[in-house]
């Protein structure tokens, strides 16, 4: 079956947290552990609840802003420091580019609000066609609903789709849908390995 569209993630492909002093200065100044930091952003409860869309960007500042002990008024600064040490990768997004001549390009992100308009905002929006963030559609990977919306959005089989991850569980959640699954480590090795497949 020939490959029609090829399909990204955004948080740890497309933007990575390239430098890590920011995170680990940020984590140590709030008397957190990093992994602990993290949880409070993305994987807890509140985290999650942002990226299915069911609070608001400051309504997580906030809980965060609380949890840690801070004074109010340095809630709003709190998403800038977490990301500060987090880079767009510009030549892999050229790369994507050059796809986007044969391919149709989509992406599928667990994500916070207004996926688009991050994307503009990085001056890459012209990139992908078709996004589907978790927090506008209420549903996050591996549910399968979310592999069938970019899909469906794209005009594409599964079969006829890369899906390109850094978590396995992912990858594994979109080859349980019928698609093919590259799960990346850099860009080096995510690239070849959509080459290899678009071979085949």
């Amino acid at each position: 079956m020939t490959i029609k569209a090829i399909i990204w993630d955004i948080g740890g492909v497309i933007a990575r947290t390239e430098d890590q002093t920011p995170r680990n200065q940020f984590a140590s100044e709030v008397g957190v552990t990093r992994a602990k930091l993290e949880e409070l952003f993305f994987s807890g409860e509140q985290g999650t609840r942002l990226q299915l869309g069911e609070i608001t960007t400051p309504e997580l500042m906030t809980y965060i802003g609380t949890e840690l002990g801070l004074p109010e008024g340095l809630f709003s600064t709190l998403e800038e420091r977490f990301f500060a040490g987090d880079r767009v990768d510009y030549e892999l997004v050229d790369f994507i580019r050059t796809l986007k001549i044969d391919y149709k390009i989509g992406i599928i992100s667990n994500a916070w609000p207004d996926v688009a308009g991050l994307l503009e905002r990085w001056d890459i929006g012209d990139a992908f066609e078709h996004i589907v963030g978790s927090a506008e559609v209420g549903i996050m990977k591996p549910d399968p609903a979310i592999y069938h919306l970019s899909l469906d959005g794209l005009g594409v089989k599964p079969e006829e789709a890369i899906f390109v991850d850094d978590f396995l569980h992912n990858i594994e959640g979109c080859q349980n849908v019928g698609m093919h699954g590259v799960h990346f480590k850099n860009p080096g090795q995510a690239m070849d390995a959509i080459k290899a497949i678009l071979k085949e």
